[in-house]
C-alpha cells in the first residue's frame, strides 16, 4: 500500500490512499474502463452552410505512454462519408513528452469554404485558433496567444472570427475544473474571459468586452456590429448563476444590459432580421447543462417575453432557422430528447422528432444539433444507453447514418428502459438498466445513482470514462441499475424543476423512495440488498437520505455537502444557492439548516464511502471531510477517498477507474447475496 498526504484547502492533512492496484473489486470492471478509455468517441459535429459536407471532432484512443485520450478533427462530402479527410495543425497526436493534442470546437465560414478550431499543437494545453481553407487543405495560425481559448464563431461576412479568452488563465474556464491552489490575497486577482475577435486575413487579435465584464456565451447580430452575451461582473466561477443578457459593440466593445432576470439567462441568439434576441431561461444549472423555457426580447431592449409557459420539457439549446421567424429548440423531454419548432408570433409549437436517447451537435452544450442555411439539412450525434455515439445527417427527423461508432466495447448489460411511478401527484421518470441476462427465478441487487444539479437529469447516453453513464458497468457485475430524476430535475417543465424549492431532500427523496418501491414491486430486485450512490447534487442527496431512512444497505457518496451553512462559506458557487433557498445563509440560516445531513447525522447506520477529488471548488472536500469524521465519530463504517489534483469532475483516468473498483467493492462487501436466494 502507498500512502499520500493530500494538503485539504482549509488547512487540515488527511492520508489518503491512492495505490490503484489496492482491493480491486473486480478485473473485469477494470478491463472494461480500460476499454472506455481507448474507444472512439464522437464529440461534436458542424454541417457545413452549403449542407455539402460534415466535419466532426472524435477522441483519439489513449495508448500505452499517453495519460489521457486526445481528440482530432475530420471533414467528408456529405453524400460519401467514407472520403474523410484529417484537418489539423499537425500530422502528430501526441506532443514530445507524451501528452495527447486536443484540436477541437469546429467552426464552418458562412460560405463553407473553410473551417476554424482551436488546436494545443504548439504547447501542450495552450490553445490557438486555426483556420483550414477546403480548396487546398492548407492551414493557418491565426493567434499566438498565452490563456484560455474557447467557441470561434464567425462574423456574417467571413471577414473576422471571435472566440473567448481568459488571459493568462491559470486554469480551463468553469467551476468542474480543478481549482488553483489559493495562495496568497485571495480574491485579489480576477480572471475576466472576454470576447476577442482577430481578421481572417491577418493582424493581432482584439479584445473586444470590457475588461471588468466575464463573457460566458455569445453571438454575432446579423449585420456583425454587435455581440448578445450573457456576462457578469466578478468571478466567471460564482456569478454564470446570476449573469446578465448584455449587447456588446463589437468595435468599441460598449457593453449594456439588456435583461437582467431572477433565473438564469443562456444560450443567446440573434434572430435573422437582428431585431430579437431569443434565450433561454430557467431555474438554475451548470454552464453547459442550463435550461428553461424560451425568451424573447427586442435586441434594442425592451419586456422581454415567455414564448414556452407550460413547456412540458426543458429547453437546452436554440437557433433561429434561416430568414425565418421560427426558432429551433432541442429540450429534454421524458428523460429523452425532444426537437421541436417554435413560431415566434403565434407560440405555437411543433413537435419534430422525439427519441429514448441523447443527442449533440455543437462543441459546449449538453444537448444541440449543427443546422445549415437551408434550415433543414442538420448533423447531428446520437447514443442511448445501448448504442455508442454516431453522426447522422438528413433533415430533421429522417437522419441517416453518417458514421457510426468505432472500436467499442461489446455491450455487456441489459436494454435499457423508461419507468414512470406516481409521487405526491407528480408523475415521475427514471431509467432502469438491468444485468445482460436476467432470470426471474433470481433476485438481484440494485444500485439507485442519483444525478447532480439537481436541475440536470439522467438521460440515456453511452458510458465513458468520465460521464456518469459509466455507472451502468454495474449492470456487468449482477446489478440493476435504477436512475431516477426526481422533482427539481429537468425534463419534465419548470414547475416541476422548481417543485425542490425550500426542500432539498424533502419531496426529492419521496420520488426516489417511491420509485425503488415500485422497481422492488415490478422487477425481480432483492429488497434487502438496494445501494445508494450519487455525485454533486446527487452526493448530497445521498449523505441527506441516510439521514431519513435506512432503506439502503450501502451508500457511495460522491463530492456530497454534508452541511449547507459550512458550505456556503467555503463554495465557490455560492450564488446557485439562492434561488433554491430565497435568501443567502446570513439572512436565513434555517432554511438551510432543515436541509443539511450534518444536523441529522446520528441518524446514519449505514456504511458509506465517501469521494473527493482535492481541489474542487463546486463541493469542496472540507464538506466530505465533515460527514467522514461524523460518521468514524458514532462507529459507523465509513471510507473516505480524496484524490489528488481532481476537480469536481475528474480528469484522471487511473482515478475514475479506481473510483469504480472502489465503489463496485463497497457494494460488494455490503450487500451480499442471501444465502436463500
Amino acid at each position: 500500500m502507498q500512502n499520500r498526504l493530500v494538503t485539504m484547502t482549509f488547512g487540515l492533512v488527511l492520508v489518503a490512499n491512492v495505490a490503484f492496484a489496492q482491493q480491486p473489486a473486480s478485473h473485469s470492471i477494470a478491463k472494461l474502463m480500460q476499454q472506455l478509455g481507448s474507444t472512439t468517441k464522437y464529440l461534436e459535429t458542424a454541417i457545413s452552410p452549403d449542407h455539402r459536407f460534415i466535419a466532426w471532432v472524435q477522441s483519439t484512443p489513449r495508448t500505452a505512454g499517453a495519460a489521457t485520450a486526445g481528440s482530432a478533427i475530420y471533414f467528408a462530402p456529405a453524400h460519401r462519408p467514407t472520403a474523410t479527410t484529417r484537418v489539423t495543425a499537425t500530422k502528430a497526436e501526441f506532443h514530445s513528452r507524451g501528452a495527447a493534442i486536443y484540436e477541437k470546437s469546429i467552426a464552418w465560414a458562412p460560405d463553407s469554404t473553410s473551417l476554424a478550431f482551436l488546436s494545443d499543437a504548439e504547447s501542450p494545453g495552450q490553445r490557438q485558433l486555426y483556420v483550414m481553407r477546403l480548396t487546398d487543405h492548407a492551414v493557418r495560425q491565426l493567434t499566438h496567444l498565452k490563456g484560455y481559448l474557447a467557441t470561434p464563431r464567425w462574423s456574417s461576412d467571413g471577414r473576422r472570427i471571435a472566440f473567448l479568452f481568459t488571459d493568462h488563465a491559470v486554469r480551463a474556464a468553469g467551476p468542474l475544473t480543478a481549482a488553483a491552489a489559493a495562495v496568497g490575497i485571495v480574491g485579489e486577482h480576477i480572471y475576466e474571459q472576454r470576447i476577442a475577435t482577430v481578421d481572417v486575413a491577418g493582424g493581432e487579435p482584439r479584445q473586444i468586452s470590457p475588461g471588468d465584464l466575464y463573457v460566458y456565451e455569445y453571438d454575432w447580430s446579423p449585420d456583425g456590429k454587435k455581440f448578445a452575451a450573457t456576462a457578469a461582473h466578478g468571478s466567471g466561477d460564482n456569478n454564470w448563476y446570476v449573469a446578465e443578457l448584455y449587447a456588446i459593440d463589437s468595435v468599441t466593445g460598449t457593453a449594456r444590459s439588456l435583461v437582467k432576470s431572477p433565473m438564469q439567462i443562456a444560450v443567446p441568439r440573434w434572430s435573422p432580421d437582428g431585431r430579437w434576441i431569443a434565450y433561454i431561461s430557467g431555474l438554475n444549472s451548470d454552464e453547459g447543462i442550463a435550461s428553461g423555457d424560451i425568451y424573447l426580447v427586442p435586441a434594442n431592449g425592451g419586456e422581454a417575453h415567455n414564448l414556452t409557459p407550460g413547456l412540458q420539457g426543458s429547453a437546452y439549446w436554440l437557433t433561429w432557422r434561416p430568414n425565418s421567424r421560427d426558432i429551433i429548440l432541442v429540450e429534454a423531454l421524458d428523460g429523452g430528447t425532444a426537437l421541436a419548432q417554435l413560431d415566434t408570433k403565434t407560440h405555437a409549437l411543433q413537435l419534430r422528432w422525439q427519441g429514448a436517447e441523447t443527442i449533440h451537435g455543437p462543441a459546449d452544450f449538453d444537448r444541440g444539433i449543427s443546422m445549415a442555411s437551408d434550415g433543414e439539412s442538420s448533423a447531428v450525434i446520437r447514443e442511448s444507453f445501448n448504442e455508442p455515439p454516431a453522426i447522422w445527417t438528413g433533415r430533421f427527423g429522417a437522419w441517416t447514418l453518417f458514421t457510426s461508432g468505432t472500436g467499442t466495447i461489446m455491450v455487456r448489460w441489459g436494454k435499457a428502459e423508461s419507468v414512470h411511478w406516481q409521487s405526491d401527484g407528480f408523475s415521475v421518470q427514471g431509467w432502469l438498466v438491468p444485468p445482460v441476462a436476467v432470470d426471474p427465478t433470481r433476485k438481484y441487487p440494485m444500485v439507485v445513482w442519483i444525478h447532480g444539479g439537481p436541475a440536470w437529469l439522467t438521460s440515456p447516453s453511452w458510458p465513458t470514462m468520465f460521464n456518469d453513464s459509466r455507472v451502468v458497468l454495474l449492470a456487468t457485475q449482477g446489478y440493476y441499475v435504477f436512475f431516477p430524476n426526481p422533482r427539481g430535475s429537468a425534463g419534465s417543465g419548470e414547475y416541476f424543476k422548481r417543485a425542490n424549492v425550500k426542500d432539498f431532500g424533502g419531496g426529492d427523496l419521496r420520488d426516489i423512495l417511491s420509485g425503488v418501491r415500485h422497481i422492488v414491486v415490478t422487477r425481480p430486485v432483492d429488497n434487502r440488498r438496494i445501494g445508494l450512490a450519487g455525485w454533486s447534487y446527487g452526493g448530497y442527496m445521498t449523505m441527506w437520505a441516510l439521514t431519513q431512512t435506512h432503506r439502503f444497505r450501502a451508500a457511495v457518496a460522491g463530492a456530497g455537502i454534508s452541511d449547507f451553512l459550512s458550505y456556503y462559506g467555503e463554495s465557490g458557487v455560492d450564488e446557485a444557492l439562492i434561488p433554491y433557498f430565497g435568501a443567502s445563509v446570513y439572512d436565513d440560516p434555517a432554511v438551510y439548516a432543515k436541509s443539511s445531513p450534518i444536523n441529522f447525522i446520528k441518524n446514519v447506520k449505514t456504511p458509506t464511502l465517501i469521494i473527493v477529488g482535492d481541489s474542487d471548488i463546486e463541493c469542496p472536500p472540507p464538506q466530505s471531510y465533515e460527514y467522514w469524521h461524523a460518521l468514524k465519530t458514532f462507529k459507523v463504517d465509513t471510507q473516505l477517498m480524496i484524490y489528488p489534483h481532481e476537480g469536481h469532475q475528474f480528469t484522471n483516468p487511473g482515478h475514475v477507474v479506481d473510483f469504480m473498483q472502489r465503489m463496485v467493492a463497497w457494494f460488494d462487501d455490503h450487500m451480499p447475496a442471501d444465502p436463500k436466494h
